[in-house]
């Protein structure tokens, strides 16, 4: 997967860190157990031309938690980009 640039930005992460630098979207949601105004961060991510076949042909998606302490998390579809 890359990273992508996800829509309305409003900070990078890790950068300064010597990763490649992951930018995010503050917001915040109404979530059943934390309840409205819970904060959260939205990060993009684009899959490779064989990333999309291996989709396709059923692989799942992984997610990756650096550390010991897994936070809750969300994985969704984004919106197709405009052409």
């Amino acid at each position: 997967m890359q990273i992508g640039r996800v829509s309305g930005a409003t900070r990078v992460l890790g950068k300064s860190q010597g990763y490649l630098g992951l930018p995010v979207r503050d917001e915040t949601i109404n979530d059943t157990v934390n309840g409205p105004g819970t904060p959260c961060m939205v990060t993009a991510w684009l899959p490779t031309p064989a990333e999309i076949l291996a989709l396709m042909g059923g692989a799942p998606v992984h997610v990756r938690i650096l550390g010991a302490e897994h936070p809750p998390i969300m994985v969704e579809v984004g919106e197709v980009p405009d052409a």
